[in-house]
């Protein structure tokens, strides 16, 4: 937050970089879930610095939405902020929504000037009815509003697994990235040479993971990233935990110096029973 306000600020103050003209829009562009590194962004503080500078923000919900807040409507809800002080928020429909293109959200001025002079709008075809219907019947699931309670229960299950594959990993030994509601968990591998053979090994056990080294994080911040659902049973979770286990000691991935347990249950923060 500090290093986004000096930007601002010299942003402001200087204003361009030859003429030292005003901007005439200063644009936050912010994810809600960060793909590489699992963190949430902090919203309400980033939202306090935008009302400060009389900036814009662009909120990028790709991993977010769906996944968290109490009713799966993403990070603003999370951090129960007014989604009116968002005034472009993206998303796709690739991931919670298991379909395929994506959205943009903002006041009618925005949505109406980019249908009209958007590339992406004027050059591209509009979605299937298929996949629009399989979008339609998402939301409405999400939301209850197909007479069912399996969209609220799918977002409990899917806090739920989050909350006990992050502790589980902890307690092993593994030094993992982000949130703890982030449900994208990427452990650190450390060093390029343990990526492939991780994989390797990983794939020979019948699990296939994700894989992620330099140039897309630094050079000494290669990562395994897992992504939960909330249809992973706790079986599967276990048996990924299992091998995880295993590999982690033939590799010597286990890198925190925290002080791990050695009982065979535990119990984290929530009640959650942690057992293998």
């Amino acid at each position: 937050m500090h290093s986004l306000e000096k930007l601002l600020r010299e942003a402001v103050c200087s204003g361009q970089p030859r003429t030292h003209r005003p901007w005439k829009k200063i644009l936050i562009m912010v994810e809600g879930i960060y793909s590489m590194e699992g963190s949430l962004v902090r919203l309400p503080e980033i939202i306090a610095l935008k009302k400060k500078y009389k900036a814009y923000l662009f909120v990028d919900e790709a991993h977010s939405i769906g996944a968290v807040g109490p009713t799966g409507r993403g990070v603003t809800e999370l951090f129960n902020v007014n989604p009116a002080d968002v005034d472009v928020m993206m998303g796709t429909f690739t991931k919670s929504f298991g379909a395929a293109g994506g959205y943009i959200a903002g006041k009618k001025e925005l949505v109406d000037y980019l249908r009209c002079q958007s590339h992406s709008a004027v050059y591209a075809t509009s979605l299937s009815p298929p996949v629009t219907e399989q979008i339609i019947r998402a939301m409405k699931c999400i939301m209850g509003n197909n007479g069912s309670t399996e969209g609220i229960r799918r977002i409990r299950q899917l806090a739920e697994n989050t909350k006990y594959f992050r502790a589980r990993l902890k307690e092993m030994g593994f030094i993992i990235y982000g949130h703890e509601d982030s449900p994208v968990v990427p452990i650190l591998l450390y060093m390029p040479g343990k990526v492939v053979a991780f994989a390797r090994e990983m794939l020979e056990r019948k699990i296939g993971v994700v894989v992620v080294g330099f140039p897309a994080t630094p050079i000494t911040e290669a990562r395994a990233r897992f992504c939960l659902s909330a249809a992973h049973t706790r079986e599967m979770l276990n048996q990924v935990l299992h091998h995880m286990n295993e590999v982690g000691d033939l590799f010597c991935l286990k890198f925190s110096r925290r002080k791990h347990s050695s009982r065979s249950d535990l119990h984290d923060e929530t009640g959650l029973e942690l057992s293998s």
